[in-house]
């Protein structure tokens, strides 16, 4: 509808409402945090980055596990406070709810995945591997597996749904345009892993490029929070009239006197 027609402008124009710069780069914090891996270089370099699983440098056996399940933890634990403080804060459209509330879903299935850590890495460890196919090791190794498949699916959802919303709604411009990519991407690699899985090689470096697409989909919402939060706003009301010049005092006799 148009403005001057009760006043009210199209749905999809309507401003998103404002968020804290400091919220959005607490998302950069996040993106960053969820990168953790990338230090096992230095700190586990005897894992297989080709066939072992990103999970077992959490693993409790491990040399500087915490600082992997750390990572996990500082990720999900951001990720949720800027899907609240979304939730809290933005304008409520069905798919942004949706999409907000699926990420608050991812973060806590990212903190689920510290919390359940496992108990040792099958992939270099004989006794682990007969030990895990067994199910003779602990509820946190066996639940880890749930908690990382969730932290895919709630994340693959979460960009896909905010990626349309914001198209839908014309908000955040960068969700808008790399939000759907990064969703198929990432779609795209968790089929792949299925199919490794089966095959039984390269598992380990299918899943650091789909972390990293997960890491790569954080920073792009934090960017679109902060670059949202630094854009002008505009009122959303019809500018005030803008009362004439007055007319000087001598102009008003002299014409006065002209119609005498």
């Amino acid at each position: 509808m148009h403005p001057g027609h009760g006043g009210r402008e199209p749905q999809t124009r309507r401003e998103p409402g404002t968020m804290p710069f400091a919220i959005g780069a607490l998302g950069m914090v996040a993106a960053v945090s969820y990168s953790s891996w990338v230090l096992e270089v230095f700190l586990n370099p005897h894992l297989d980055v080709l066939d072992g699983y990103v999970s077992e440098l959490s693993a409790r056996d491990q040399p500087y596990h915490l600082v992997f399940s750390a990572g996990d933890f500082i990720t999900g634990v951001l990720t949720m406070l800027i899907a609240a403080t979304a939730l809290a804060r933005l304008r409520r459209r069905p798919l942004a709810v949706t999409g907000w509330i699926l990420l608050l879903s991812f973060g806590g299935w990212v903190i689920g995945d510290s919390v359940f850590s496992m108990d040792c890495a099958p992939s270099i460890d004989t006794t682990c591997a007969l030990r895990e196919r067994a199910g003779a090791l602990s509820f946190s190794h066996q639940f880890h597996e749930v908690t990382s498949s969730m932290v895919i699916f709630s994340g693959i959802a979460a960009i896909l749904v905010l990626s349309i919303a914001a198209r839908r709604y014309g908000w955040w411009p960068a969700l808008a345009r790399w939000g759907r990519p990064l969703a198929v991407t990432e779609a795209a690699l968790a089929v792949a892993t299925l199919a490794l899985m089966l095959a039984g090689r390269w598992l380990g470096l299918v899943q650091r490029v789909q972390i990293s697409v997960l890491a790569l989909a954080l920073f792009v919402i934090a960017w679109a929070l902060l670059t949202d939060a630094r854009r002008p706003r505009s009122s959303g009301t019809r500018p005030a009239p803008v009362p004439a010049p007055a007319r000087p005092r001598a102009a008003l006799l002299g014409a006065d006197r002209g119609v005498e």
